[in-house]
């Protein structure tokens, strides 16, 4: 098996950038698809339906920042293990953390179908997008299991400093989700909630494919008996996973709670103002996911240098992420701000609603840098 790129391997600006890119790439295409998704549904199915799925994003944003910080602290634990070349340590941290993001998964999946039209109504949505929210947020949160040991199994990997995989496994579920949706839509009729049933479809495949790649790699994450039995939890390793993803998850639920009370304060202007607020959030996403995989980098860069008895790299690390934020983010920023029409006129066919979203795009844009330099 191939050695990934690693704290040890030469310049480190060469070797971070190695890993930044198809991290960068990976979240790119992650956002791609609901980007593509949500194009389908307002293009096809109107305003009142895109404003039914962005209803429901900040909900969905929110279980799915506490997933992101717990498997953080996981990738932080695989990445010393790598670094030190415990392998065996590896398998066990990585077993503990799918079995307990799978059981998080089926508990919000099947609390969060049940408890969707009161969670809705006490957001404010729309009355008139009321029914698609519901239908669409149901079918979400079923195929929540999937989409939470997707994400975990993409940081997993990124804890050995592979970020390649993620993002060729994120490409095929990618397109295969942009193909399901276009034929959800138009053929089976199945509105709104299509989009959602074609992430769910769309992941699945993406997991069995990255199970099948890392099998013939004999990878310690490879899908066995060994891994399996590693499913259930260690609690003394999970207490640890904990320690360290908690506070990660802890910080992006309480922004993700921030956007529950902004969209629920838009929902009171009307579904347009909603739609508009879906698509400035879909733009924004782009411009922080650099500095969201600059941030994941310089974790798992800074594990392996202390599971390698490397600390002495870690201001190096430092700099390099926060100036790599700088212009890789900034130059995104700038990007936005100059195609700004262009970009909202994407989603929306109302130039009414496109103007509303420009200016709040405007407005909002700057802040990946702030985003970028925090974490």
């Amino acid at each position: 098996m191939a050695r990934p790129p690693s704290i040890q391997d030469g310049p480190l600006w060469r070797s971070f950038l190695m890993f930044l890119l198809p991290l960068i790439g990976q979240n790119i295409l992650q956002s791609l698809g609901m980007t593509i998704n949500s194009i389908v549904v307002g293009r096809m199915l109107g305003t009142g339906a895109l404003a039914a799925m962005a209803t429901f994003m900040p909900l969905a944003f929110f279980f799915i920042a506490f997933v992101i910080g717990v498997t953080a602290g996981s990738s932080v634990l695989v990445g010393q293990a790598w670094g030190a070349q415990k392998l065996d340590l590896v398998r066990r941290i990585g077993g503990t953390a799918l079995g307990a993001t799978l059981g998080i998964g089926l508990l919000v999946g099947i609390g969060g179908a049940i408890a969707a039209p009161a969670l809705l109504r006490l957001m404010g949505t729309p009355a008139d997008v009321m029914g698609p929210a519901v239908s669409y947020a149901r079918t979400a949160f079923v195929t929540m299991p999937v989409l939470f040991l997707f994400i975990c199994a993409a940081s997993l990997l990124r804890g050995t400093g592979d970020s390649v995989r993620p993002l060729v496994i994120q490409a095929v579920a990618t397109g295969f989700a942009a193909a399901l949706t276009l034929l959800m839509v138009t053929q089976f009729g199945l509105g709104v909630s299509a989009a959602a049933w074609s992430t769910g479809i769309a992941q699945t495949i993406g997991l069995i494919v990255l199970g099948m790649w890392l099998a013939g790699r004999n990878h310690p994450l490879a899908p066995g008996p060994a891994l399996l039995r590693a499913m259930v939890p260690d609690w003394a390793l999970l207490k640890q996973v904990l320690r360290l993803g908690l506070p990660t998850g802890a910080q992006l639920v309480v922004g993700s709670a921030s956007g529950l009370v902004i969209v629920g304060l838009i929902n009171g202007f009307g579904s347009e103002a909603t739609a508009a607020y879906g698509a400035v959030s879909q733009v924004q996403n782009y411009a922080q996911f650099p500095a969201l995989s600059i941030a994941i980098a310089a974790s798992i860069y800074g594990a392996q240098a202390i599971g390698a008895g490397r600390t002495d790299r870690l201001d190096a690390v430092l700099r390099t992420a926060l100036t790599m934020n700088l212009v890789l983010t900034g130059a995104l920023v700038a990007l936005i701000y100059l195609f700004s029409r262009l970009v909202v006129q994407a989603f929306l066919a109302d130039p009414q609603v496109a103007e509303l979203a420009q200016h709040l795009l405007h407005i909002v844009s700057w802040s990946a840098l702030m985003f970028g330099a925090g974490p």
